[in-house]
């Protein structure tokens, strides 16, 4: 359906105002956050008091996070992106009508549809995702390790953003889609730093479950060590320029994402340009990074068509990598893509056999996702997680902001590669338990102590949270067994049976290796009963919230008493909860699938 210009004048107006509204309450002072746990200060003669917020306030506050980003989803002109095109194809159908051409401003670089062919039906459906398989409870006594890969990506929590604030009725977006650990690592938690000569810093907490009165909830969150590159960056843009990229939310927003990044380079950092479509084209090699106007220049200078030679593209991209390589810097490849590979290579089993390959030169992979229809998740998150990188999607410029400026080195730098977590149940204190997420991270027992084995990256001050549900062996919680002829216990040590007869519950096990390390080192973190707290903290209410809005989403048969209510009520009124702009967004959108 063709949309009102004028229309989107005003609700890009609103949109701007609603922004500029929003960071003047959310975010007041000389370049900080207001104190968490405060609403606004009064006070005479130096001291403080703190008035908390009132219900309206809150209100306020969600209705205006959620204003500053509705709308975000709706097509701009292609003049105020810089972006070209040399006309594109779906499924035979050119995709702009006349009007269209006229109304975005691009003259003869606009290819026009016959009247003759105007309306006729474009499959828009062909989005990928792999499937995934909720996690159900499991037995202690049958399957005391728990063994999983680190995962750091975001890209679930954008892309279902951008689903709910389109108005999808059913956010277009499938169960395997949601992977709710992307979710819960979206957000911002204040987690203990690691004390020096510490890779990372480990906070636990142990609650009731909000939505089962027979378990309990584990929340683990991990902060790895905040550092740059003291040696500069030697980065590759590897772009998609093919003609599935023609399309306001593709080229034209990886162009500004791309930019953003440039305004963060230095004289130490050594940048390169490589394209794909057809072939694979190097539009910059081995700049500086000081030469912010040269770069962007060559950023602006792309245009969308032709095929997807992916993997020509990531075969350059490598070897210009390793041609400018940084020795004890960062070395990174960022691939922005919807994913849609179709000349060359494009199984994704293939695609990781490249990446493996590849990532033996010490180049990090790392993906930018983009756009909608024929999104392909499957293999952009195959491609970072086995080319040892990150993925994100950037559902707008917004979203370009934060990961590519406000957390760039956390993005960029990984200061601990093939990270895995190990959680070992004591049978005596705990009869079941359930991983909340990571399903496509799983891992053998087995493959926790195997070096070879890969694991994730964290990237420089980055958090990564874990929730369990845990069925303690006094719940009235059913959690089902197989018997054993031989027995499960497996204690054959003095050490492991005082272990198992003592007040833990379990044991939080991280292996990790150093980014040019082969061998890794262990960290080892107890949980005992006597950490159980009857009240949430705030971090762990709100990893919670998001986790029962994932279940719920998913229709999770693991949700119990979750609604959608529950979830934005108790979250609402955590101390500081509307002082973090992203939380606050979060709650619009609970409040907004809820109606």
């Amino acid at each position: 359906m063709k949309k009102n210009r004028t229309k989107k004048a005003n609700r890009a107006i609103t949109r701007t105002a609603a922004m500029l509204l929003a960071a003047s309450v959310l975010f007041t002072g000389c370049g900080s956050s207001p104190e968490q746990g405060t609403g606004s200060t009064s006070g005479t003669g130096g001291k403080t008091t703190k008035i908390p917020l009132t219900n309206a306030e809150i209100e306020r506050r969600i209705m205006l996070a959620g204003d500053a980003y509705d709308g975000l989803y709706v097509e701009d002109d292609f003049t105020n992106f810089g972006a070209r095109s040399k006309g594109v194809q779906y499924n035979g159908t050119l995709v702009m009508e006349s009007e269209a051409c006229e109304d975005a401003g691009v003259g003869a670089s606009c290819v026009r549809i016959p009247d003759a062919d105007r309306g006729a039906p474009v499959d828009w459906n062909t989005e990928n995702y792999n499937l995934i398989k909720e996690s159900g409870f499991l037995s202690v006594a049958t399957s005391p390790f728990s063994t999983f890969g680190a995962d750091v990506d975001t890209a679930t929590y954008t892309n279902l953003r951008r689903r709910i604030f389109e108005g999808d009725e059913e956010f277009g977006i499938s169960d395997s889609a949601i992977r709710v650990e992307e979710m819960i690592n979206y957000f911002h938690y204040d987690y203990e730093a690691p004390r020096e000569g510490d890779k990372f810093g480990v906070t636990t907490a142990l609650t009731p479950c909000p939505w089962n009165k027979d378990t309990l909830l584990l929340r683990v969150g991990v902060k790895a060590e905040e550092i740059q590159p003291q040696e500069g960056s030697n980065i590759v843009f590897l772009i998609d320029t093919s003609g599935s990229m023609f399309s306001h939310d593709k080229l034209p927003l990886a162009q500004k994402a791309f930019n953003l990044l440039t305004d963060n380079l230095s004289e130490k950092d050594s940048i390169s340009i490589v394209t794909y479509a057809g072939s694979e084209t190097v539009v910059l090699e081995g700049a500086n990074g000081s030469q912010k106007e040269k770069i962007k220049a060559a950023i602006n200078s792309l245009e969308a068509g032709g095929g997807t030679y992916g993997e020509a593209g990531i075969k350059k991209a490598y070897e210009i990598a390793e041609k400018y390589f940084v020795k004890g810097g960062n070395n990174r490849i960022i691939l922005a893509t919807d994913g849609d590979l179709n000349v060359g290579i494009s199984s994704e089993a293939d695609l990781i056999k490249l990446v493996e390959e590849k990532r033996e030169t010490g180049v990090f992979l790392s993906c930018l996702g983009f756009g909608t229809g024929n999104y392909q998740d499957s293999k952009m998150e195959a491609l970072a997680d086995y080319g040892n990188g990150n993925y994100s999607y950037i559902d707008c410029t917004a979203e370009a902001s934060r990961v590519l400026q406000d957390e760039l080195w956390s993005t960029l730098y990984t200061v601990a590669k093939d990270v895995k977590f190990q959680v070992e149940f004591n049978p005596e204190q705990v009869k079941g338990y359930r991983l909340i997420g990571y399903e496509n991270r799983e891992m053998a027992a087995e493959d926790f102590a195997n070096d070879s084995k890969d694991g994730g990256e964290v990237g420089s001050g980055q958090t990564v949270t874990v929730l369990y549900e845990i069925v303690p062996s006094d719940s009235a919680y059913n959690v089902p067994e197989v018997a054993s002829r031989y027995g499960n216990s497996g204690v054959d040590t003095v050490e492991a049976a005082d272990a198992m007869n003592s007040d833990e519950l379990l044991a939080v096990n991280i292996r990790y290796k150093e980014p040019d390390a082969s061998d890794s080192k262990l960290l080892t973190c107890p949980v005992t009963r006597d950490m159980l707290s009857e009240e949430m903290d705030a971090d762990t209410s709100f990893a919670a919230g998001v986790a029962e809005f994932g279940m719920l989403l998913r229709k999770s048969e693991y949700s119990g008493t979750a609604s959608y209510q529950e979830i934005y009520d108790r979250l609402k009124v955590i101390p500081g909860v509307t002082d973090d702009n992203f939380k606050t967004e979060f709650l619009y959108m609970v409040k907004k699938v809820s109606e």
